[in-house]
């Protein structure tokens, strides 16, 4: 109750409408990009139930400040205060997508020279893969086909630019997965390392 009167008198302040509202725009305005940057993420990976939810909040806060918008329509900093936080959202919500970097990729590999060095290299990484020979424009190829966590994406592609670097390679992401190998994490290969020292 106190909260609420501490409010509203700050409202009544010029300051307010001048500088604070703008800023509380603004930021509403990334948060509530960001979360549709996330939203469109989780609908494209089969998500059901994070995408309503992020979708709940997205919408909630665009309409608390695009009211402010409609309720100041003269103010022109509020305009700006709108625009620049719809730009920062959309840089803030890709770069929070790519830290996360959920799902998953189908990596396809088509290789003319002997793909045994880049396989072995793979498999001893934990991943993967399906080898198959097929006959290409110019001859006999290997083609490799691997479905990889988004966060080893960085990873994968070094290893085959570092034994592979003539390699055509293709990316898509793939929406769901079952079964398959794939490495373990970092932590989970940390602590049985420890348990091995023990023993």
């Amino acid at each position: 109750m106190i909260f609420m009167f501490l409010f509203i008198e700050l409202m009544k302040n010029p300051l307010f409408a001048l500088i604070i509202l703008p800023i509380l725009i603004f930021f509403a305005r990334v948060a509530d990009v960001s979360l549709g940057t996330l939203r469109t993420v989780f609908i494209s990976q089969g998500k059901k139930y994070l995408a309503p939810l992020l979708g709940f909040f997205e919408v909630l806060i665009w309409l608390l400040a695009i009211g402010q918008i409609f309720s100041n329509i003269t103010n022109i900093w509020y305009y700006f205060a709108y625009a620049g936080g719809f730009a920062s959202g959309n840089f803030l919500g890709l770069i929070i997508e790519k830290k996360i970097s959920l799902g998953y990729l189908k990596i396809q590999l088509i290789l003319r020279d002997n793909p045994e060095k880049l396989i072995n290299t793979l498999k001893t990484g934990g991943f993967g893969l399906t080898t198959l020979t097929a006959i290409g424009s110019r001859g006999t190829v290997q083609l490799l086909i691997m479905v990889i966590k988004r966060k080893n994406e960085s990873k994968v592609k070094d290893i085959i630019k570092e034994k592979s670097p003539n390699a055509f390679i293709s990316i898509e992401q793939v929406q769901t997965v079952k079964g398959g190998q794939f490495p373990l994490q970092q932590k989970v290969q940390w602590k049985t390392q420890r348990l091995q020292k023990k023993k």
